[in-house]
């Protein structure tokens, strides 16, 4: 039985991984993407000119030096290798294929991710089964699903905070077990920690977390504070001084100055994008949220069973008490996920399109939801867990390529087009240039038009011969018909053009739900 359960698992993984792969090469390009790309290109040409003159200008002249480039450092050399191949296979521009080929890397990164997860829900299961459908839940959850088919900052920085959690557990539980722990782990620790930081500075809170499964666990060992400190020196300079060495090397804006970590935590947490998400009905301002911001969008974001079993802890609190090692495991994640939440909030830190910024904290969500249930009935559990699969595979299909838009029931209470913000990313853009294309195929002469609108028009429509390419505020002083006009993203609020011809509008319904969310619209102006 074990045996053929093993298989299954296996066998599933592998067609996870497949289909995941195909669906992110074929999904579109967020428009966050070429900001990441081009931050890249900035570092990487600093990097070449600090080694070869011993000073970076352009770097340090950039508006964004303190956006984090670490995870490039992984993707680009994969990046350039499939590039190529890819744009030819997309028919898109050698750019596009650029971008398009580090879809591929983030959801590697993600499906490796979700091995760890799997390993720390074995942890606090042990049992199998139990763990296995925790892992199909948390990689068919079409939020995160959605994300990791293009999100190229939010779902690396998940997938090392979940890396990181796994690695910090296992070194609790080998100090539970009176085992010593490694060099080895204190090494992949320090590296994923640096990686995490590198990535977004906004990783420098895992060492929030690492304090947090530390006190507490010396709280629950009755140890002394300063003895266990003491009789754990050695471990803690290795890991210190690897960590700052690591992430010292992966953040080029700190070479000329440690200092600038500082800086980067000051800019960052008041990003100047005071652009407001839609929520609830409410425009609500990136750079002055209300607390009630991060609770709205959990509660309409999360799993209804997730939202259950994180509600029922009260109810299992005393179950928990039998389990020394695994009440130190969900205390430390509990508090440490309000912790973040409440430091958020005091310090009224910058976030805007919905949850992306503390995404991270899903998957602590997550596995303190599934122990509460599983702790609650193993039965309950298992059906309704089994059900929850099922449901999310649906919603895989029918929201395709939108699952990252994702709403729990809750929200089909309310008109969605006008309450919450839906295709904020802007991957429409990819069928609604496919629809112009088809459209001017009729035209002999529509490809000497210019296209209104569209991050990326040149990337999906120079190689179908159009030659003119603006942006949607310049649509104002059009004074040349015929054109064509693209409408997503935030311009997709605005009013429609005039006196033109409606070519596409872009939409996706939820299972078992008969209303369309509207996501962007293509227009013919003759």
């Amino acid at each position: 039985m074990r045996s053929t359960l093993n298989n299954i698992t296996i066998l599933l993984l592998i067609a996870y991984l497949i289909i995941g792969i195909y669906l992110s090469i074929n999904t579109g390009i967020s428009h966050d993407e070429f900001h990441e790309q081009l931050n890249w290109e900035v570092n990487f040409k600093s990097i070449k000119d600090f080694l070869l003159t011993g000073n970076y200008n352009d770097l340090l002249d950039y508006k964004d030096r303190y956006h984090g480039v670490g995870f490039n450092f992984l993707s680009q050399p994969f990046q350039l290798i499939i590039s190529d191949g890819l744009s030819k296979y997309l028919d898109i521009s050698e750019y596009g294929g650029l971008l398009v080929s580090k879809h591929v890397i983030v959801f590697i990164f993600f499906f490796i991710s979700g091995l760890f997860y799997f390993k720390i829900c074995q942890i606090l299961f042990k049992d199998k089964y139990f763990a296995i459908i925790s892992l199909l839940i948390f990689y068919l959850y079409p939020y995160l699903f959605g994300h990791a088919q293009f999100n190229p900052k939010d779902i690396p920085f998940l997938s090392f905070w979940i890396i990181c959690t796994y690695l910090l557990i296992r070194i609790v539980k080998n100090n539970f077990k009176h085992k010593t722990n490694s060099f080895k782990f204190l090494f992949f620790i320090s590296l994923s920690t640096s990686i995490l930081i590198s990535i977004r500075i906004v990783g420098l809170l895992i060492l929030l977390q690492y304090i947090i499964f530390f006190i507490v666990y010396l709280e629950n060992k009755n140890k002394n504070f300063f003895n266990c400190i003491n009789q754990n020196k050695i471990n803690i300079f290795y890991f210190m001084a690897l960590m700052v060495f690591f992430t010292y090397l992966l953040n080029p804006i700190l070479w000329h100055n440690p200092i600038e970590i500082i800086n980067s935590l000051k800019w960052m947490s008041k990003y100047q994008q005071d652009i407001c998400t839609l929520t609830l009905g409410s425009c609500m301002k990136s750079l002055n949220l209300p607390a009630s911001y991060y609770f709205i969008w959990l509660f309409f974001k999360l799993p209804l069973l997730v939202i259950l079993g994180f509600l029922i802890f009260p109810l299992i609190e005393k179950k928990l008490f039998k389990n020394e090692f695994n009440k130190i495991l969900i205390y430390s994640l509990l508090i440490t996920i309000f912790s973040i939440l409440i430091l958020f909030i005091i310090l009224n830190v910058a976030i805007y399109d919905e949850l992306r910024h503390v995404m991270f904290l899903i998957p602590l969500i997550f596995i303190i939801a599934f122990h509460n249930l599983y702790l609650l009935s193993k039965k309950f559990f298992s059906i309704t867990g089994v059900f929850l699969i099922a449901f999310f595979t649906l919603e895989n299909i029918s929201l395709n390529p939108y699952q990252y838009t994702w709403l729990n029931s809750f929200s089909k209470f309310y008109d969605i087009n006008k309450t919450f913000e839906v295709d904020y990313w802007g991957i429409s853009g990819k069928r609604l240039y496919s629809s112009i294309a088809k459209h001017s195929s009729s035209y002999d002469n529509d490809k000497e038009r210019c296209i209104y609108g569209g991050l990326y028009s040149n990337v999906y429509l120079k190689n179908k011969n159009f030659k003119c390419f603006k942006l949607y505020s310049e649509l104002d002083s059009a004074n040349k018909r015929p054109y064509y006009v693209m409408k997503n993203v935030r311009n997709f609020k605005r009013s429609d053009p005039k006196n033109c011809k409606l070519i596409k509008m872009e939409n996706f319904k939820y299972t078992f739900n008969n209303k369309k969310i509207n996501v962007g619209s293509a227009w013919y102006c003759d």
